[in-house]
């Protein structure tokens, strides 16, 4: 087997065999390279595909694939190239994902978004689809979890109306992973990871598949210490090879010492985060510590409020965690936590 080409020759074989079929799309593309190279591989190579097509329609659809792996900075390249291009299709797809990067990055509030999404009309399918999307994130990020039934049981049939395989197969990924979410919160766990392992057997999505992995391993919090570490490792490895930074410190910063401190296992483990480092202490029977950096943070998490209704065995507190997952957040899954503590012998004699 031949060894694994360089970053150099990624380039040159991208760059050369786009110019055999000035029509070929992102498919087309993937379908003439996949037995050669790895899916890692595939997925670098067709990232410069995607930004060194002259073709519109690639360069419209380019930008779902980099969302979909997570290529923040080339999707800012090419969202520039389709907002300055002269086929107006292509100005509406960049206006429609210039808002879910603004989302993404949190530089823009919700119900600002949420208004100018509102306002969007458009006959074209892929549009349709990506609006849909975009409101059931927003109402999501605001906590209106009211109206998501409703906008992901229609959501199917606006991708059923996408001629196109792969844009097909990539909103697929993006309606799966949010299935996943919906039923992980409601606490339907055998739904839930259905969806995610959908997510995670297509093979061009890796900042999707990360994602999943992490969150798969917290869904295992009530069952097994081993399956929540193997999806973190996995989660961790996928972020490590992509270079995703702020997915890497979630996972080495949260993840991972939440998952420790829950199930006991904190030797050697540590972390810059407040709340988990008061986690960890209480793990470790150090409550007087754990009060000490609780109290120089704002409460303004039902996950702190329920730490510090262990560090202060404070029965009053725990609810009041319990009351915020469920109504603040309609968080069903993470809201057994207090309870579990309120269960603990230690409450049993609390008016």
């Amino acid at each position: 087997m031949r060894g694994s080409p360089s970053r150099s020759e990624f380039i040159e074989k991208v760059v050369e065999e786009p110019m055999l079929n000035k029509h070929m799309t992102i498919e087309d593309y993937i379908n003439s390279i996949h037995n050669d190279y790895t899916e890692d591989e595939v997925v670098h190579l067709t990232k410069v595909f995607c930004l060194n097509s002259t073709s519109d329609y690639v360069k419209r659809t380019g930008m779902e694939f980099l969302y979909m792996n997570g290529f923040f900075q080339e999707l800012d390249f090419l969202l520039l190239q389709n907002k300055q291009s002269v086929n107006p299709i292509n100005r509406k797809w960049a206006n429609l994902y210039e808002l879910l990067v603004l989302r993404k990055r949190g530089t823009k509030p919700q119900h600002e978004l949420l208004d100018e999404v509102h306002q969007i009309k458009t006959n074209i399918a892929e549009l349709n689809c990506l609006v849909g999307f975009m409101k059931i994130y927003l109402y999501y990020d605001l906590n209106e979890f009211e109206k998501l039934g409703d906008y992901l049981d229609h959501q199917s049939e606006l991708i059923n109306d996408i001629e196109d395989p792969f844009l097909t197969s990539l909103f697929f990924v993006r309606l799966n992973e949010t299935l996943f979410t919906y039923y992980w919160k409601r606490n339907e766990l055998i739904l839930a990871r259905k969806y995610a392992f959908q997510v995670l057997t297509y093979p061009y999505c890796q900042e999707r598949k990360a994602n999943i992995h992490m969150h798969l391993g917290l869904s295992y919090l009530y069952e097994n210490y081993l399956q929540c570490i193997y999806h973190l490792e996995e989660a961790k490895r996928i972020a490590t090879l992509y270079n995703k930074t702020t997915l890497i410190r979630a996972i080495e910063q949260q993840n991972f010492p939440f998952i420790s401190a829950h199930f006991g296992v904190v030797d050697g483990i540590t972390t810059t985060d407040p709340s988990e480092q008061a986690h960890l202490a209480i793990a470790r029977g150090e409550m007087e510590e754990a009060k000490r950096i609780l109290k120089r943070i704002s409460l303004d998490s039902p996950f702190r409020k329920y730490y510090l209704g262990l560090a202060e065995q404070d029965k009053g507190m725990l609810l009041r965690s319990y009351n915020d997952f469920i109504v603040k957040r309609s968080d069903y899954f993470f809201s057994r936590l207090p309870l579990l503590a309120i269960n603990d012998r230690r409450f049993q004699n609390d008016a």
